[in-house]
């Protein structure tokens, strides 16, 4: 049976079916945006932040371009969020279209993916400390956590070669994967069908489903073609106008300030789609945070894709599902007051905590002018926040003892190459805890989170002086 004849049950010719088609529509689009825009984007670290600017002020119509990738980008996001909140509504997860849902959930991580790497290509503030915190969260993963920071980074600290890896990943392998599995998607709803309308009390049993599907397709079922692609056409028309108004209403998003980490006054924030962990993780407890980074996620997602395993059969309409409609307003409500608070509240770290206070006077006295220089570079970029000053450190921290080993030559050295940060410790006022301030441990994570905290105890959380590039 020709692909574009084969029938369909009446009732799905409606508005509620037709966001797959729009988010395919907005997928060709950021892949047509894309491919221009790698025309002119340079992956480096030096460079792709002026690309950037280029784009937005010089390139004929560059701006539009960005702006048009960004607003499809996030509609991308949008409708396939509500795509798959329908599918579930409507009962299309249950059987026999199991594997079209897990599909559809590796789509849309995958659709996430894409995003957060699109954030990090703009290589400003954002993207620096977006990079650094995934990379944070993926050094949790117990046993290969150093690994997968390797892998990601292209080695243990972020540098050049990991804009390469980014642009690698978002321009190639996602891609790639995205395009297969929405070939697979589509595969399996023309093999197994468009999903019934849901009747209240039409039940989905394994033994009988397929031959009362077939028979409601013989009786009154309609071709695809004309009668359902009509709306299709529509929807991704709407959802590609919508976008291209958008773009040039509000512009491009970004580059906001140089990917710079030796500014310690800064906001940084992610995308809207990450606003509500963002707001998660700066509000919950610290001792929590580790065990919501490693189980939670995971946790979703596997319960994502276990959906059409734990209900797959029995009632299809929404009318008759209250705990599905319950949970879905539940998640809904909670990820978008979450996600208000994140773009509303004004973030901020406390910045005069104890590392503001003055340098003993022990390490100063008795040194040459030079080391005077580099003292007072140390006392006022907090270097502290992530030195000892004296005392004992481990392996993987820089301490800076007595006599003082820093000078202005040191710190100028450092400013011209303060992409290639270095490994640090974080010290409390009594030394008698640290953190490891780096993508490779759990304590970058829970340092970095702080700086969006709603109350920050001033006691405890001083400048959130990004890397010790400026004090080793």
């Amino acid at each position: 049976m020709p692909v574009l004849d084969h029938p369909v049950p009446r009732r799905t010719a409606s508005w509620w079916y037709t966001f797959g088609s729009a988010t395919l529509a907005l997928f060709v689009l950021q892949i047509a945006t894309g491919i221009c825009l790698a025309f002119v984007y340079v992956p480096s670290a030096d460079e792709a932040y002026k690309s950037l600017l280029h784009l937005n002020y010089e390139a004929p119509f560059g701006w539009y371009l960005r702006a048009v990738h960004f607003w499809g980008s996030n509609a991308m996001v949008a409708v396939m969020t509500l795509h798959m909140i329908q599918v579930f509504l409507w009962g299309a997860h249950k059987y026999p279209r199991e594997l079209t849902w897990i599909v559809g959930v590796f789509l849309f991580l995958c659709t996430l993916g894409m995003a957060f790497t699109g954030q990090l290509m703009r290589w400003d503030q954002d993207a620096y400390w977006g990079l650094g915190i995934g990379a944070s969260i993926a050094a949790r993963t117990p046993f290969v956590g150093q690994s997968v920071v390797h892998l990601i980074l292209g080695g243990p600290i972020i540098a050049g070669g990991t804009l390469s890896r980014v642009f690698t990943a978002h321009v190639f392998l996602i891609p790639g994967i995205l395009i297969a599995l929405v070939g697979l998607h589509l595969w399996l709803v023309l093999r197994l069908g468009v999903n019934e309308w849901p009747m209240p009390g039409r039940l989905v049993d394994r033994q009988t489903y397929r031959l009362r599907y077939m028979e409601e397709i013989h009786r009154d079922g309609v071709p695809f073609v004309p009668d359902v692609v009509r709306k299709d056409m529509v929807s991704m028309a709407v959802a590609v106008l919508l976008v291209l108004a958008c773009a040039a209403i509000f512009g491009p998003f970004g580059p906001h300030g140089v990917p710079d980490p030796t500014i310690i006054d800064t906001a940084p924030k992610p995308d809207f789609y990450f606003l509500a962990l963002f707001a998660l993780f700066a509000l919950l407890p610290p001792w929590t945070e580790t065990a919501l980074l490693l189980i939670g996620p995971p946790l979703a997602i596997a319960l994502l894709l276990a959906v059409p395993f734990l209900a797959g059969t029995g009632e299809k309409s929404w009318k008759r599902r209250p705990v599905a409609v319950l949970g879905v307003i539940l998640i809904v409500l909670t990820v978008t007051t979450l996600a208000g608070l994140g773009v509303m509240v004004p973030w901020s770290p406390v910045m005069d905590a104890w590392s503001g206070l003055p340098t003993p006077v022990e390490y100063v006295h008795g040194r040459t002018a030079l080391e005077l220089q580099g003292a007072l570079v140390v006392q006022n970029k907090q270097c502290r926040n992530c030195h000892s000053l004296g005392g004992a450190a481990t392996a993987t921290s820089r301490q800076m003892s007595s006599p003082v080993p820093f000078s202005i030559a040191t710190w100028n050295e450092f400013v011209r190459t303060w992409n290639v940060p270095i490994v640090s410790q974080i010290r409390w006022p009594d030394a008698s805890t640290g953190a490891i301030f780096a993508p490779s441990s759990p304590g970058w994570w829970r340092w970095a989170s702080r700086w969006s905290r709603l109350s920050i105890r001033s006691g405890k959380v001083s400048s959130w002086l990004t890397w010790a590039s400026i004090c080793s």
